[in-house]
């Protein structure tokens, strides 16, 4: 077996990392399990969250913060930081009014301090919801490739909040995602992650959001 096709062992990578198992959650779900061993590298999970009265059996949240420094550390200007929010559940066959609920939820959301405060600081969020599905209706698929909800906060000053939503269809081996719903790759189950990433599955994510907030 050549090194770009060896599987991805989430328990091997997690010990390389230092991350203790013990601490993430367990899915009755075994695809909802499987994909947090994919996440759980980057993000803090959580079961059966709820939110605004909608509940999601998967809940993972990102925070990345770039620093710049004047001579020392202790000088520091430039704070950025940069969150993503998301929120999977299953619906077994979602049709765009979901969606469209799902997209208000996140605008909510990013109208609460409790999610977002944007002042000078804040880079960016994400909002990002995923529907796990036995199948991907036509209207739906193309309601979502064509689907960007990116929103600047006083005009930029402020950073943005961007909305995201994906479907994956896991027993069809389908997915479909907005244009900027990066992290959606994790419920693609069979793709799998190339050795280079096992030790951040979405290390290029991350180096991708690293150089945006550097480059501020």
């Amino acid at each position: 077996m050549s090194e770009q096709s060896e599987p991805f062992d989430p328990v091997e990578a997690a010990e390389e990392v230092g991350i203790d198992l013990s601490e993430v959650p367990v899915w009755d779900d075994e695809y909802l399990d499987r994909v947090s061993d994919r996440l759980m590298f980057n993000y803090d999970l959580e079961r059966d969250r709820a939110v605004d009265d909608e509940r999601f059996a998967l809940y993972a949240e990102m925070r990345m913060e770039s620093q710049k420094h004047f001579f020392h550390p202790a000088l520091d200007y430039a704070n950025h930081e940069h969150r993503e929010f998301l929120f999977a559940r299953r619906r077994d066959r979602p049709t765009v009014a979901d969606l469209e609920r799902l997209i208000q939820l996140g605008h909510d959301l990013a109208d609460s301090a409790e999610w977002l405060v944007p002042d000078e600081e804040h880079f960016g969020t994400d909002f990002t919801f995923v529907l796990v599905a036995e199948e991907i209706p036509a209207d739906v698929a193309e309601f979502v490739e064509g689907f960007r909800d990116r929103n600047l906060l006083k005009f930029g000053y402020y950073g943005h909040y961007e909305v995201n939503v994906a479907v994956v269809a896991p027993e069809r081996e389908a997915i479909v995602k907005s244009e900027s719903a990066d992290s959606a790759e994790a419920f693609a189950l069979w793709r799998d992650v190339p050795p280079a990433e096992r030790r951040s599955v979405f290390g290029r994510l991350r180096e991708a959001v690293a150089r945006r907030l550097g480059g501020r």
